[in-house]
């Protein structure tokens, strides 16, 4: 039997996962949201794993993936603000690192060549920063004693990495761009 799919269902299940999220922090249900985004951290590992594993990964998944990542940090962390319990200006941060990341991604698919979904393993520590983050908040909010001192440690860790990350990303693609403009222009 070929379970070839599974990473690409956990992918979708992780999406799924974000409106339930969403209400379940709305709802002032903080023990629940935080099962519903232990689970969704959880599928990320396990679909990345199974696509190395055993070869399957697609296309689909290159894209969803991070995707999926992003839609439900993005939703967390905007309900966490409207709650209060992240600072505005910390989304704002994350939320403009990341579309200025996919602006710029999609500029270069346009101009360059097609783009790959590669992340820096600077990224990948920077997602897990911001996952962190959240559900160190979600721990918090669940009733276990945290000290707050945590929680704006991994806030100042979270825009370090994340102008950090913004900077190479701009850096490896101007690069590269750099590279092909050069070729095309020295074929012509």
């Amino acid at each position: 039997m070929n379970f070839s799919w599974l990473p690409n269902a956990l992918t979708v299940g992780r999406i799924l996962a974000v409106p339930p999220l969403v209400l379940l922090l709305l709802a002032d249900a903080y023990g629940w949201a935080l099962a519903v985004a232990v689970f969704a951290g959880l599928s990320d590992l396990l679909d990345g794993w199974l696509a190395r594993r055993f070869g399957w990964q697609t296309r689909f998944g290159g894209l969803a993936d991070p995707a999926a990542d992003k839609l439900l940090m993005m939703s967390s962390y905007l309900t966490l603000a409207w709650l209060s319990y992240l600072p505005w200006w910390l989304v704002a941060l994350v939320i403009g690192r990341d579309l200025v990341i996919v602006i710029g991604g999609w500029i270069y698919h346009l101009r360059f060549e097609r783009l790959e979904a590669e992340p820096t393993q600077l990224s990948r520590f920077n997602t897990f920063c911001q996952v962190f983050l959240m559900w160190y908040v979600l721990i918090y909010l669940a009733g276990f004693p945290l000290p707050p001192e945590g929680q704006v440690g991994l806030e100042w860790m979270v825009v370090v990495l994340g102008v950090a990350t913004l900077v190479q990303y701009v850096w490896l693609w101007s690069l590269r761009a750099a590279t092909i403009s050069r070729r095309r222009r020295d074929r012509s």
